[in-house]
């Protein structure tokens, strides 16, 4: 590796030509950091004080590593970023300041031909600097004045157009502008091909993730090292394809999630948000990836980039399917697309039928959606989604799905027809995250023409105005404050109407009988509300039991047989162990310890089981989240985390981390008094809590 200081003109001036390899990410600066530039080149320009300003380094291959047809052609590895911008100013300023030399060297004539163009070549040879594919031919046509195509690079033509109208608004400025740039500084950094590697290179530069994206590192991760014709054929055929399906905008919002989905269906479980290009470079290596290859697992993954393109982001060509992810979409909840990539694989590859995969779709919606309406904590569904995958039957896709959703426990419970209904009627929905949602699935269900509720506005019949009219009191009775203040914003009370303003705080009877009134409305949520002579407590609790008896056919709890989902429960071995196969259970002592212990840890969930083994006695959730293990004078107690999870502030835990002991995990406790049990409870309820919530992160 070479490493020089360099004058970033100077350096573009003597470099015939700059090429982005295909595998780096597209040309990704923003108005924010092209303005920073500008700033930084307007103060230095204008201060003869400053003689340099460093923009950072440009690292390139320089002896033709990929077997480049000439060594004129350097490889840009990083600092693609700052080229670019700079090429764009560069051509903007070309265009301001004519040809007339501004400031020396700084002419239209001479900026395109030292800094924009090679003009004694030929194709793609006559441009300085060639981008990769979705930027190339926008920074061509820049640079040729020729019109734009619909499929020109966002970032590439907003760039230049600002730093157009920049100049254009300060024509004062140009030769501060000059000046500037001819004081700009970078770190020229050239590989050697036999010494250094460009993959360890790049990485150790972007160690932070800051600069790039997950997606970014694993692209170039699998496409870097490999030879020229089979890197852009992989790219062309599976790659490129998946950032047009994407698009500009949306591959760089949410390739990232998705490949952390993807991962999570590969390897079943849930990388950290930071740790996806670990993750990635971890299931790369594993032995049937690497066996069967390269080409294979970039065309796998662009199968499944095409899966979450149709759920997540709308391009479903199926119309039936296209409503029900658009539904599921609203909800936000993208811990469900583990599951959903599986089953869409299983729907292309005909083993799922596609009225199934509809009912599933919707079942998914229904346990979301449900759990939020009940203020169920939502932290358990990442790794609901996440492992639900190792409990499908595939040839009883839907029965065996749906009866995992309910054998859940209860902190992941299915929220039954009695639970939900209670609760939406006395749930605040209008202050609910998703209110747009849970009135547009009301209002079109059961029509073949749905209505799109950005039409209208959502109307509280009985008025929010807390200054309240004397009539509307009357109406309301003696009791007005306390139903103003209970239903003012529950289902009885909201409907949906295009004529909010024309209703304002009127009487009921007024907003029913006025032109357009709710006589008249054509909405499913105003029907019966014609028949209503007057708007009070009663009235608001008869139409929210209409309309939550309504939101049971739409949001359905699966209806299995008993013996059905029985046929899922998993079976407990007959181990046959009781406390009597403890003998240090049956003194005095430990027995009134263990049962005040077991009684404490019983009460704090409804999931919690007690099973007893041949040498310790374990309490589960999901898993063992802590076990006894008798001793003769004690219990000891074995807590299913890391020690650096455990909030101790006694420190009466102990790390047994790698220490071989009967129990599951790395926190050990002693437990000798009832005194202690208080505090050694909770401690044992962390265990069970993240057991409970995991992590989202």
């Amino acid at each position: 590796m070479k490493a020089t200081e360099a004058n970033l003109l100077a350096f573009i001036k003597k470099s015939p030509q700059f090429i982005i390899p295909i595998y780096q990410r597209t040309y990704s600066w923003t108005e924010k950091e092209c303005k920073q530039l500008w700033d930084d080149i307007l103060r230095t320009g204008s201060n003869d004080s400053i003689s340099a300003h460093f923009v950072g380094s440009i690292v390139y291959i320089e002896k033709g590593i990929y077997q480049v047809t000439s060594q004129s052609q350097l490889l840009v590895i990083d600092g693609q970023q700052r080229l670019t911008t700079v090429t764009l100013l560069i051509a903007a300023l070309a265009n301001a300041i004519g040809d007339n030399e501004l400031f020396e060297g700084f002419s239209r004539r001479k900026l395109r031909n030292y800094y924009l163009l090679n003009p004694e070549e030929d194709g793609e040879m006559h441009f300085k600097l060639i981008l990769s594919q979705a930027d190339k031919q926008s920074l061509i046509n820049i640079l040729e004045s020729s019109e734009q195509s619909k499929e020109h690079s966002i970032r590439v033509v907003e760039n230049f157009n600002l730093f157009e109208t920049l100049l254009n608004d300060q024509p004062s400025e140009l030769t501060t502008v000059c000046k500037g740039l001819s004081k700009l500084v970078v770190v020229d950094i050239a590989l050697n091909r036999d010494q250094d590697n460009p993959q360890l290179i790049f990485e150790s530069m972007n160690s932070t993730g800051r600069e790039l994206s997950q997606a970014d590192l694993i692209r170039n991760y699998v496409l870097m090292g490999l030879e020229p014709s089979l890197q852009t054929r992989l790219y062309e055929k599976y790659w490129r394809p998946m950032e047009i399906e994407f698009g500009q905008e949306a591959y760089g919002i949410h390739f990232d999630g998705f490949m952390r989905h993807y991962l999570t269906v590969k390897t079943g479980s849930i990388p950290n948000i930071g740790g996806v290009y670990e993750a990635f470079k971890e299931h790369s290596r594993s032995p049937n990836i690497a066996q069967a290859g390269v080409e294979a697992l970039v065309k796998d993954i662009n199968t499944f980039a095409n899966y979450f393109c149709a759920m997540a982001l709308g391009k479903e060509q199926d119309s039936q399917l296209k409503v029900a992810f658009q539904d599921l979409r609203e909800l936000k909840v993208d811990v469900t697309y583990p599951l959903l990539l599986e089953l869409y694989h299983d729907y292309i590859c005909k083993i799922l039928s596609k009225k199934d995969f509809l009912i599933l779709i919707q079942t998914i919606e229904s346990y979301v959606f449900r759990r939020t309406v009940c203020a169920i904590p939502s932290n358990s569904m990442n790794k609901t989604f996440a492992t639900l995958s190792k409990s499908i039957n595939k040839e009883k896709h839907l029965e065996s799905i749906q009866s995992y959703l309910l054998l859940l426990p209860s902190y992941r419970r299915f929220p039954n027809d009695d639970e939900f209904k209670r609760e939406i009627k006395t749930k605040d929905l209008y202050k609910f995250r998703n209110r747009s949602y849970w009135i547009r699935r009301l209002e079109n269900h059961g029509r073949k023409e749905r209505v799109s509720i950005d039409e209208y506005t959502i109307e509280h019949i009985m008025p929010q105005n807390e200054k309240l009219s004397t009539a509307w009191k009357t109406t309301l009775g003696s009791e007005w404050k306390r139903v103003h203040q209970t239903y003012l914003h529950t289902l009885g009370n909201l409907t949906l109407t295009g004529y909010n303003s024309e209703y304002s705080d009127q009487l009921f009877s007024e907003k029913r009988d006025m032109e357009k009134g709710f006589r008249e409305s054509p909405l499913n949520l105003n029907q019966g509300l014609s028949q209503v002579e007057e708007w009070n407590e009663d009235a608001i609790c008869k139409r929210a039991e209409r309309l939550s008896t309504l939101a049971l056919d739409v949001w359905v709890y699966p209806k299995l047989k008993v013996s059905v989902i029985d046929s899922y429960k998993s079976k407990p071995e007959a181990l046959g162990y009781s406390i009597n196969d403890h003998p240090y259970l049956l003194t005095k002592k430990n027995r009134e310890l263990f049962e005040d212990f077991r009684k404490e840890v019983l009460a704090l969930d409804p999931c919690v089981t007690e099973e007893f083994f041949k040498l310790y006695v374990a309490y589960k959730a999901e898993t063992n989240f802590v076990d006894i293990v008798p001793q003769a004078n004690h219990l000891r107690l074995s807590l299913n985390m890391s020690f650096n999870e455990i909030n101790d502030p006694q420190g009466i835990c102990k790390d047994v981390t790698k220490l071989g002991r009967w129990g599951n995990g790395d926190v050990e406790i002693g437990l000798s008094s009832l005194s202690q049990l208080p505090y050694v409870i909770g401690l044992v309820r962390q265990s069970l809590e993240q057991q409970m919530g995991g992590s989202e992160g």
